[in-house]
């Protein structure tokens, strides 16, 4: 029997949340390799925007050959081209604060501190829509507020919270205006292949910006071709960036630009919600796989009581947040 369109797109977005679950540790393995390959002292920035740059102009060349080979031709409209760079800016500054932040914190608390938007949405459609969110909602913030304190490290004395958790919180800002801005009607007709290269590209233009501000002496052209020069005779940097690419990035976002139209953004964000779980998991034993091939010291991570809790309410929150029921 054939599969509905809402359980088709339940199921893409599912399979798009076991590709992201995966860049948690893999992120974060590369990250760590090319602090090993690089000289000491190379700003943290400048090492996370040259993880990103490769995955996101590799994956755009790909978009447009794709396009070349199937219709001849690349051609985009007024509303892919708009629909495209906004989503890229909002996917951009989201990813670049996450993979930042992913040199100061676990990859497991990473995942699930970054689903507050799925919080944030219901809050934003009330206030939008000028109705209390009523008591789920209410009640599920305080369970996220609680379970980021615990995953966090929140210090009460001190009323502060690490560098890499702040930064993952507020890339969860942006992938919350990213899932938004994909949800606007006005785009329902864009085609999914060519909207996704312009968000790709995109995000290229921005990673290689701020890899220019970020570089050492702001020589961005002798030091990222340094850099890369190094990265590009290591078959483990490669071997990261091209699952990265393909997985994380083609297979991952395709799948959401292609499936989170056809449902509401609020249902959306309760199956984004078990991305952490996928995240979480990998994280036990792909990062003593990644040493072993890399020649890098990243344990594997371990079922703590924080992350038991403390993800264990952010996701007890989302979902029930979601299923409380709410204006769209």
């Amino acid at each position: 029997m054939a599969l509905s369109l809402h359980t088709r797109a339940v199921l893409g977005l599912l399979l798009a949340n076991v590709f992201w679950g995966l860049s948690f540790p893999l992120i974060k393995g590369l990250l760590l390799l090319q602090d090993r390959l690089l000289a000491p002292g190379t700003p943290a920035w400048f090492h996370t925007a040259l993880a990103l740059v490769p995955r996101f102009l590799l994956a755009t060349l790909v978009l447009l050959v794709w396009q070349l080979v199937r219709s001849r031709r690349l051609g985009f409209t007024r509303g892919e081209w708009t629909q495209g760079v906004v989503l890229g800016l909002f996917g951009s500054g989201g990813m670049l604060l996450q993979s930042d932040g992913l040199h100061y914190t676990a990859a497991s608390t990473s995942a699930f501190l970054t689903q507050l938007y799925a919080i944030l949405i219901p809050l934003y459609v009330a206030w939008r829509t000028r109705r209390n969110p009523g008591l789920a909602v209410w009640a599920s913030a305080g369970l996220v507020l609680a379970g980021v304190g615990i995953l966090g490290r929140f210090d009460v004395q001190t009323f502060s919270l690490g560098r890499g958790e702040v930064e993952t919180l507020l890339s969860s800002l942006f992938f919350m205006g990213q899932i938004l801005w994909l949800d606007r009607s006005e785009y329902a007709a864009n085609r999914a292949v060519p909207l996704t290269s312009i968000m790709f590209g995109t995000e290229a233009v921005v990673f290689l910006a701020a890899a220019w501000v970020v570089a050492p002496d702001h020589s961005l052209g002798a030091a990222a071709a340094a850099a890369l020069g190094t990265f590009a005779r290591s078959g483990a940097w490669w071997g990261i960036t091209a699952a990265l690419t393909l997985f994380c990035t083609l297979g991952a976002f395709s799948l959401m630009n292609v499936w989170q139209p056809k449902i509401p953004a609020t249902q959306a964000g309760l199956l984004y919600c078990v991305e952490p779980i996928f995240g979480s998991i990998k994280a036990l034993f792909l990062p003593a796989w990644l040493s072993v091939w890399t020649g890098i010291t990243y344990a594997n991570e371990h079922a703590t009581w924080t992350l038991l809790l403390g993800g264990g309410l952010i996701t007890v929150a989302n979902i029930w947040v979601q299923l409380a029921g709410r204006p769209r």
